[in-house]
């Protein structure tokens, strides 16, 4: 078995997503497993260079984990013969200027969604990628969840007859900053800094929609920021410019209807941060983060209305368990062994910059909808 060292520039490991899920938690766990194995039997082993803008904390994380490749000056990372990838999980306004950089010095290209801050730079690095020949790819992490991958087995194994509609659920209360800390960073409530939660989630929606019940066909959504002012890191207040909620509704082929709510301004009071129940005509399910739970047709009670007697069911109880049938690991640690095959031996990847361009797609016309107060179709995308 021979080792095929690929190296890995990191741009943006010092914020809490790059750090945590991707270098962590996916490529420092990759090589504590000894590599990702291809199907010859060789060994990918990552070799991660880290980059960011403050020195003394890109130090610390390199010390902590015994690593010793690190700069803040991405060109000459990016010079480097020993590296064939680029990955990028910086705040989304600077993906664009940094992922053309990549490519230019020939860099295949991993990123973290969305890939731009509008459809039309979406569709340019689609198109800058494809005429530069190198291999690109979207984190599309929501996919590999373990609730999520439980209720794919159960669309591939025929549970829900046909598909009905769609009903997701997501959000939680985001502290304001001023008498609690946020446990989201600033910018994401500045739209002139690429926040918003239609640009951020939206893009995970659109490719979660697609792969599992096909494409969107339309939107209808409005788009709302019900706190106006929160406080930033320093406990400075600021007005926030982004949308903090969003209410839509899709449509998809065959008549599917997907409504999704999305709040950064919603007390949780369901299971997971995130559920998603899908109603067929054989049967139904819920899926979260990491439970999925299934109600076939034949197991099905017979509810009864009547407001003037208090509820005798447990409607929770009457819900199966869909086990694990296996190991569910992490999702990001997942895709990136994916990205990592694709890479080194031609392995399939098909979450590209054009797939994360329909999530910007999918984005923008959603805050059009909102703007103008109507429908709005989703035309099929293509990178010439």
């Amino acid at each position: 078995m021979a080792r095929r060292p690929v190296g890995i520039v990191m741009n943006g490991v010092t914020g809490r997503m790059g750090y945590n899920q991707h270098l962590v938690r996916s490529i420092l766990a990759i090589r504590e497993q000894g590599g990702v194995q291809t199907a010859s039997g060789d060994e990918i082993w990552p070799e991660p260079v880290l980059v960011g803008r403050n020195p003394e904390k890109l130090r610390r994380i390199a010390e902590r984990h015994g690593l010793t490749r690190w700069t803040t000056d991405l060109e000459q990372a990016l010079a480097a013969d020993n590296v064939e990838v680029y990955f990028d999980a910086q705040v989304t306004h600077l993906h664009e200027k940094c992922i053309k950089l990549a490519i230019g010095a020939g860099k295949h290209v991993y990123s973290e969604k969305p890939v731009a801050t509008d459809l039309a730079g979406a569709l340019e690095l689609a198109r800058v990628a494809r005429a530069a020949g190198v291999k690109n790819g979207l984190v599309a992490d929501k996919l590999f969840l373990p609730g999520i991958r439980k209720l794919r087995r159960l669309l591939d194994g025929a549970f829900f007859g046909r598909v009905l509609s769609i009903r997701g659920e997501f959000g939680y209360w985001v502290f304001e900053g001023d008498w609690q800390e946020s446990q989201r960073p600033s910018w994401n409530y500045r739209k002139e800094d690429g926040g918003g939660i239609v640009l951020d989630m939206f893009c995970h929606w659109q490719y979660l929609l697609e792969n599992l019940f096909g494409p969107v066909r339309s939107v209808q959504a409005l788009a709302v920021t019900h706190i106006p002012e929160r406080a930033d890191e320093k406990g400075e207040p600021y007005a926030a410019t982004a949308d903090d909620a969003a209410y839509a509704v899709f449509e998809l082929g065959d008549g599917v209807v997907a409504q999704v709510n999305s709040s950064w301004a919603v007390r949780v009071n369901r299971d997971e941060l995130v559920e998603f129940q899908v109603d067929g005509v054989e049967g139904s399910a819920v899926a979260g983060l990491r439970r999925c739970r299934a109600q076939h047709r034949s197991a099905t009670p017979r509810p009864r209305w009547n407001p003037d007697i208090p509820a005798t069911e447990d409607f929770r109880a009457q819900w199966s368990e869909v086990p694990d049938n296996g190991v569910m690991e992490n999702g990001f640690k997942h895709q990136w062994e994916l990205f990592l095959r694709h890479v080194a031996e031609e392995a399939p990847f098909r979450w590209d910059f054009l797939s994360g361009a329909r999530g910007v797609q999918l984005a923008e016309l959603a805050l059009r909808s909102s703007a103008e107060g109507r429908r709005v179709g989703v035309p099929e995308l293509r990178v010439d």
